[in-house]
C-alpha cells in the first residue's frame, strides 16, 4: 500500500480552507435573523448573499449543499430512549424515512469528491402528523459558536479571483483570531473521507433536549454510525458523480444501515457550544437502526422539494440554547424561498446534474 504523502503547511491550510468552505455551504444553516455585526445589522439575506458571492448563484438549487441524492427507507426503533422523551418517534416501532445525502461544495456541478464535507438530512413522520427533520454533517464540531463569527468565517473563505481558492494567510488570520476553532482544525488535519456515503458517520453537531412525560430533561447529541467499514477515498481522480453512483449501486445490491446513536450530556458538558465535543466517557444509547432501501437522483426523487429545517421537532424534543442552532430556521426558509421562486433547474442541468 502506498504511504500517503505528507502535506506542507500551506497545503494543510488550503485543505482546512476547503473543508471549512464545505462547512460554510451549510450556509443557510448558520444565519441569524437579528443581531449585529459591527455597525450593520446581520440578517439572513446578508449572510446568504455572502454565500452566493463565494459560490455563485445557481438558480433552482439549494444555497447549502446543492449537490445531493435522495433516498427512502425506515428506522427500526427499539424504544431504548422512550422513557427519556415523550416523542412517539423514539418509541419502539417502524418509522418511514425520506432523506438526502449531499456534499459541501457550493456549486451543484462540482464533483462529489471535491470537498470532504458530507451531509445526511432526514424527515421522520409521526402517526399524529408531527415531524422530526434532521440535518447532520460528518464533522463532529464547528469552527465557530456564533452566527456573527460564521459570517466572518465566510469572508475569510472568500475565493481569490485569480486562483479560485481561499487565501491561506487570510484563513490563518481568521483561525488565529478564533482559538475556539482548535478542535475543528484538529479534526480537519486528521480526517480522511471514505469512498462512500454508506461508510460515512454523520453527526447532529448541535445539541438538543429530550423531554419526558413528567418534564424531565436530558441534553443529547446523536450520530448515524454506519455498519459498513470505511475505506479511505483514493487519491487518484474519480468520476464527478462517484459517490452518487456508488450509493445507487450499493442500494441496488441490498439495504444499507446506520445505528442511530445518542450521546447523553453530563453536568460539565458544553451543551450550547458547537465548537466543543463531549467526553468519550459519556453514556451512549442506540435508539434504532436507519435502513436505506431506495435511492434516486435528486431531481427525480422526493427530497428535492423539502426544506430539512432541523428545528422542525416533535413534542418531546427541543432545541438547546446553541445560538447557531436557533438561527437555522430563518436561513433555511430564505434559501427555500429563493430557489422555489427561481423554479426548477433547466433541462440542461436536469440532464447533467443529479
Amino acid at each position: 500500500m502506498q504511504r500517503p504523502r505528507l502535506l506542507t503547511v500551506r497545503q494543510r491550510l488550503l485543505r482546512a480552507a476547503a473543508i471549512t468552505t464545505g462547512i460554510a455551504t451549510v450556509a443557510a444553516a448558520f444565519a441569524w435573523a437579528a443581531g449585529w455585526l459591527g455597525t450593520e445589522r446581520l440578517t439572513t439575506a446578508r449572510l446568504i448573499g455572502r454565500m452566493e458571492e463565494n459560490a455563485g448563484v445557481h438558480p433552482g438549487y439549494r444555497r447549502a449543499h446543492p449537490r445531493g441524492i435522495c433516498f427512502k427507507g425506515h428506522i427500526e426503533g427499539n424504544g431504548a430512549l422512550a422513557s427519556s422523551s415523550r416523542a412517539g418517534l423514539l418509541a419502539a416501532g417502524r418509522i418511514e424515512v425520506l432523506g438526502r445525502f449531499s456534499v459541501g461544495a457550493g456549486n451543484p456541478h462540482a464533483a462529489d469528491t471535491s470537498v470532504s464535507v458530507r451531509s445526511m438530512a432526514l424527515l421522520l413522520r409521526q402517526a399524529d402528523g408531527q415531524q422530526w427533520r434532521m440535518a447532520m454533517n460528518n464533522p463532529p464540531v464547528l469552527a465557530v459558536r456564533t452566527p456573527e463569527d460564521f459570517y466572518q468565517q465566510l469572508g475569510a473563505m472568500r475565493p481569490d479571483p485569480v486562483t479560485g481558492k481561499p487565501d491561506s494567510r487570510r484563513v490563518q488570520a481568521f483561525f488565529d483570531a478564533h482559538p475556539e476553532s482548535a478542535e475543528f482544525r484538529s479534526w480537519v488535519s486528521s480526517y480522511r473521507p471514505s469512498d462512500s456515503f454508506a461508510s460515512t458517520r454523520f453527526n447532529s453537531i448541535n445539541a438538543f433536549v429530550l423531554v419526558d412525560s413528567v418534564g424531565g430533561r436530558q441534553a443529547v447529541r446523536w450520530s448515524m454510525v454506519p455498519e459498513l467499514a470505511a475505506t479511505p477515498l483514493a487519491q487518484q481522480e474519480a468520476a464527478d458523480d462517484a459517490l452518487q453512483r456508488d450509493l445507487l449501486e450499493r442500494v441496488a445490491a441490498g439495504p444499507l444501515r446506520w445505528q442511530w446513536r445518542f450521546t447523553l450530556a453530563g453536568a460539565t458538558d458544553a451543551v450550547d457550544d458547537p465548537t466543543r465535543s463531549w467526553s468519550v466517557r459519556r453514556e451512549q444509547v442506540d435508539a434504532g437502526t436507519l435502513v436505506v432501501e431506495q435511492a434516486r437522483t435528486q431531481l427525480e426523487g422526493d427530497c428535492y422539494g423539502f426544506n430539512f429545517d432541523p428545528l422542525v421537532l416533535p413534542d418531546g424534543v427541543e432545541p438547546s440554547g446553541d445560538a447557531i442552532l436557533r438561527a437555522r430556521s430563518a436561513a433555511y426558509a430564505e434559501s427555500y424561498r429563493r430557489r422555489t421562486a427561481e423554479g426548477l433547474p433547466s433541462d440542461i442541468d436536469r440532464g447533467a446534474q443529479p
